[in-house]
């Protein structure tokens, strides 16, 4: 178990403190929703979730099948609903891979991304696309 601490600290902004290491993050409402869009906001930090996630569990896949995936990034891009309950619509995350990685290797990392604990805990209510490319060699 992981105990965050939330605190409101006004004009429609939090902080919060992670307990077993003491680093913190700030949150602000967007500006499509009364706030300054200075900071990342709370539906943000969940597509944030889900990209890091993504990389966080092929990394570990590629850890234990000595891949180096240094160099992949994820690029989410987070739309949220234009009318009735206000709601994250739909996240789409691009997977760029590094150059030089064999077939089975890609699928390899592929399938341990559809299964990171973010977008399993996620499905059913949020749509979501996964989108891989491979980096040239220049690219990378």
């Amino acid at each position: 178990m992981t105990t965050i601490l939330c605190h409101y600290e006004g004009d429609l902004r939090c902080s919060a403190s992670h307990g077993p290491s003491g680093s913190a993050l700030s949150t602000d409402a967007p500006t499509d929703n009364q706030g300054l869009g200075e900071r990342f906001s709370p539906t943000d930090l969940v597509a944030t979730a889900l990209a890091t996630c993504i990389l966080t569990i092929m990394g570990l896949v590629a850890e234990r099948h000595t891949i180096a995936l240094q160099g992949c990034t994820a690029r989410v891009e987070k739309t949220m609903t234009t009318g009735g309950v206000r709601q994250i619509e739909r996240l789409t995350v691009w997977v760029a891979l590094p150059a030089g990685l064999a077939p089975d290797q890609i699928r390899l990392l592929q399938r341990a991304a559809e299964g990171c604990p973010v977008k399993r805990s996620l499905e059913g209510s949020v749509a979501m696309e996964l989108h891989w490319q491979t980096l040239a060699a220049t690219d990378a």
